[in-house]
């Protein structure tokens, strides 16, 4: 007991200076926007009232594309050995921590008008570069692998002895996989979601290589705060952006923090 005192006594200091390195910024965030009056009169501004609808939009849409792709390849990665199983789970994971702007480029290369899928899809009279759906496909290239990662592991972490039972009833794989598997695998689900969620929304580097910074078809939140830097709304028009967009990420980790309480509750 006295030597998990003192633990904690010599990690107090470093915790407590990380969790006011985190919360000082927000906080003078939140303080700047409340006391400057033109903040509060921009936050239902059509500027940012447009980003915003933009950047709900193309983030669902990156959600609904990321779980109906995400999904199996988590299942797969989960419950599969097949061969260079460890490159291809490696190369899914790879958007994780590759720079975003690598990312955009690296997009813009494969899917612009020149580029080597581009180039296909424009003679089809597809353009795909400078478009909302340059927006999403950028979004679900950065942000995709987050549900995967955290779905394969919530699959792995189900015991498959649910699943023989299922089936030595008689219930095919996929009903299986559909009442069994995934709703076990459900809170590794959830995270992952939110997860991509909440990466597609704040998603930069890539949108703006990628799909540019057009007014009402690719400015989205982080875009427009750029844009709004760049304008006459300055810092007021930035601060009023990002209050949006704290507000949005707040109220998404309290909806998450509540479910897990009520499930753990139920148990």
């Amino acid at each position: 007991m006295a030597g998990r005192r003192s633990l904690e006594s010599l990690f107090a200091a470093p915790a407590l200076l990380f969790a006011a390195f985190v919360v000082v910024p927000l906080a003078a965030l939140a303080v700047r926007g409340w006391q400057d009056g033109e903040v509060l009169a921009r936050l239902t501004s059509p500027f940012v009232l447009q980003a915003l609808r933009l950047s709900v939009l193309t983030s669902t849409l990156s959600l609904l594309l990321s779980l109906a792709l995400g999904v199996p390849a988590a299942y797969l990665l989960a419950r599969v050995r097949f061969p260079g199983r460890r490159f291809v789970a490696l190369l899914v994971e790879l958007p994780m921590v590759l720079p975003p702007t690598v990312a955009g480029v690296a997009l813009l290369v494969a899917f612009g008008r020149r580029g080597v899928i581009g180039s296909l899809l424009s003679d089809a009279g597809v353009e795909l570069a400078f478009t909302t759906a340059a927006v999403v496909l950028a979004q679900l290239f950065v942000a995709g692998p987050f549900l995967v990662r955290s779905l394969q592991a919530g699959f792995e972490a189900v015991d498959q002895t649910y699943e023989d039972v299922a089936r030595t009833l008689g219930v095919s794989d996929f009903r299986t996989f559909w009442r069994v598997t995934l709703p076990l695998a459900a809170p590794a689900l959830a995270s992952g979601a939110v997860l991509c969620w909440t990466r597609a929304l704040s998603e930069l580097g890539a949108t703006l290589i990628f799909a540019g910074n057009f007014e009402g078809r690719t400015q989205t939140m982080p875009v427009a705060i750029i844009a709004a830097f760049e304008s006459s709304a300055g810092l007021s028009g930035a601060i009023a952006l990002s209050l949006v967009l704290l507000g949005v990420a707040l109220a998404l980790l309290l909806a998450v923090h509540l479910v897990q309480v009520r499930r753990w509750s139920a148990r």
